[in-house]
């Protein structure tokens, strides 16, 4: 397929990683600096960033609210989701295609283009600037991960298991609850998770229908770095990756996801 030798191939793919991953390289070496402003390199290392950050009152309302609201967006996406998963994973059904575009577009369309057409959708409704009008948005965006994942994980669960059930009496509720939802776990846990993570981390809409009575982390670092920069951002913003990071490790590791999500559809 290729005349390069595999040390080179692994040198390019390294290289690769390398210029993806040096913004955040960067970010994080700043993140220690003594220093009352962004600057790179830095000037000496010290771990004060990182106590301010873990001290500001502020941040830590914002991330108390912006965990809150994560959690129910990623309940309710997944509320939404796994019904939607289920139907669309059926084979045979005539809708199929047009129903998956629908619940799928979310990811076609960019984040501005949403922002600026659930503004015209809240605004008459009266839920501008409200918790409920944020978690509606975050729901709408966080549905198509939520049916990617269980989508994927249904796929793979052998159907003989729940035809099974089906021939010893159990009712299509019961096949779901005791059959089809423990196989499709993992799947339903990584939506939870991505619905979570991409709620906690959205921005662009929030800056759209919130204004003063809506102050979520995302908010809380944009309004910060308005009138001021300095390491605590960048410690924040490191430790808001590693956060990112662990989550989705430690779903990896207990739940062992990417075989899941790779085993052929029966």
């Amino acid at each position: 397929m290729t005349s390069l030798p595999r040390a080179a191939w692994r040198i390019l793919i390294a290289g690769i990683y390398l210029f993806l991953l040096a913004p955040l390289l960067v970010v994080l070496v700043m993140s220690f600096d003594t220093k009352p402003y962004l600057a790179f390199p830095p000037a000496g290392v010290s771990l004060a960033s990182y106590a301010a950050v873990l001290a500001n009152a502020d941040f830590a309302q914002a991330a108390g609210a912006s965990v809150l609201v994560g959690a129910v967006v990623a309940l309710l996406a997944l509320g939404v989701g796994v019904p939607a998963s289920l139907v669309l994973t059926r084979p045979g059904w005539r809708g199929h295609a047009a129903t998956s575009g629908l619940f799928l577009s979310p990811l076609l369309v960019p984040h501005i283009v949403l922002a600026v057409g659930i503004l015209l959708v809240l605004a008459p409704i009266g839920l501008l600037d409200s918790y409920s009008g944020l978690i509606l948005a975050h729901v709408a965006i966080t549905i198509p991960y939520v049916i990617r994942t269980v989508s994927l994980s249904l796929g793979g669960i052998d159907r003989a298991c729940e035809e099974a059930a089906r021939v010893h009496g159990a009712s299509a509720f019961t096949t779901f609850a005791r059959v089809t939802l423990p196989l499709a776990a993992p799947g339903l846990i990584a939506g939870g998770a991505i619905a979570f993570l991409v709620s906690f981390d959205e921005a662009v809409i929030a800056l759209f229908i919130a204004n003063s009575h809506v102050n979520t982390l995302p908010l809380a670092i944009f309004r910060y770095i308005e009138f001021r920069t300095d390491p605590q951002i960048a410690a924040l913003s490191v430790l808001l990756i590693l956060g990112s990071v662990l989550v989705m490790l430690a779903i990896e590791r207990v739940l062992g996801l990417r075989r899941v999500l790779e085993r052929p559809a029966k």
